[in-house]
């Protein structure tokens, strides 16, 4: 039986500008099917947790231009499951405003925050670890982060020091670095100590919000002051009065950072954060040339380890190619190394610049 008092926040109001050109302002990729499954990153986020959440648990926090499109891809959804953000502001107030939301439906809840674009391969490990993470922070005052065992020094996640395990699988915090240069990674993955931040968390509603009480009290005052207005029509106005006021910081450094009762759970279930054209090519089929075919029709002679994704029904015929992104998203035609694409976040400043809001 699942347990009512539990609560799901899939956070869905990123742009995904790494994902440039397929990911878009209007369509960005946590709407994206780019697995030919049927099912955008959203949906595969919320179907893997309502096997552990009730339905009706799941809230959706996501800015107000994408409301078409989650109403479009979750109709199971009430309106009063999706709210809506009138300014982006990062993760802190997105969480607090979830966080306060829910305190008013349930003074007992605890919640999952999630990203909604998170690749995760082993559905039944991640359950068993999420219903670990509840049943920890339901019995204790901690705020809890999934810590993943780095694989390779990666720079463009962060990282956790763990100390003292407190229960099988459940270790205190000792520090958190954000994306180190990689000399630093290579050390942090060679010392085992050092944890991938995966970015979900686990915490009742009332630690959470006693923690940004201490922690983001500029935050916290904000939604404070309107309670007794969640979970109603009030609420509507008095987000739109309010949010866009909130300083734009994230979790970690609103909170995770300065908490003494942070605590990780090492957990081990396909997670991929899917962050870039390389991640995606890392967990896509490749044919015996290493070239990976997302949707579309590809001649390829002399090429390997290539990533193309074309919309529509376009041939594409490429010879002599070698370990590039060729993505091509109707108006916009992508031709990257892929080891280049940090350099995308550029290309799409410089097609603003350039052009304007045209082809972003």
């Amino acid at each position: 039986m699942i347990n009512p008092h539990r609560y799901c926040v899939i956070m869905c109001g990123g742009i995904g500008s790494r994902f440039w050109p397929y990911s878009r302002a209007d369509r960005p990729k946590q709407f994206i099917d780019f697995f030919g499954t049927g099912r955008s990153l959203l949906q595969m986020s919320y179907d893997r947790i309502t096997p552990i959440v009730d339905p009706k648990n799941v809230i959706v926090v996501t800015n107000a231009q994408y409301a078409p499109l989650v109403k479009e891809q979750l109709p199971e959804l009430s309106d009063s499951q999706i709210l809506l953000e009138p300014a982006r502001r990062n993760t802190a107030p997105c969480i607090a405003w979830a966080a306060w939301h829910i305190a008013e439906i349930d003074p007992e809840a605890s919640m999952i925050v999630t990203p909604s674009d998170h690749l995760i391969t082993r559905e039944r490990d991640f359950e068993q670890s999420i219903l670990h993470g509840f049943d920890f922070v339901e019995k204790n005052d901690a705020l809890l982060t999934l810590g993943i065992n780095p694989t390779r020094p990666e720079t463009g996640y962060g990282y956790i020091q763990v100390g003292k395990e407190v229960e099988e699988g459940i270790l205190k915090v000792k520090t958190f670095t954000e994306k180190p240069n990689l000399e630093l990674a290579k050390v942090f993955v060679e010392s085992g100590e050092f944890f991938w931040n995966s970015g979900i968390f686990l915490w009742s509603a009332a630690a959470i919000k006693k923690a940004m009480t201490e922690h983001a009290a500029d935050i916290a005052t904000i939604f404070e002051n309107g309670s007794g207005k969640y979970n109603t029509p009030a609420e509507k106005e008095f987000i739109a009065q309010n949010f866009p006021g909130c300083v734009g910081i994230s979790i970690d450094f609103a909170v995770m950072e300065k908490a003494s009762n942070v605590f990780v759970e090492c957990v081990d279930f396909g997670w991929n954060d899917l962050g870039t054209w390389s991640a995606l090519y890392d967990n896509s089929p490749k044919n015996r040339d290493a070239n990976v075919t997302q949707n579309c029709n590809v001649l390829a002679y002399n090429s390997q380890g290539n990533i193309f994704a074309v919309n529509g029904d376009k041939l594409v015929v490429v010879d002599g190619l070698k370990d590039y992104i060729v993505a091509d998203a109707g108006d916009v035609l992508l031709i990257c190394p892929k080891a280049e694409e940090q350099r995308i976040k550029n290309m799409v400043n410089d097609a603003k610049i350039s052009f304007g809001d045209k082809y972003l």
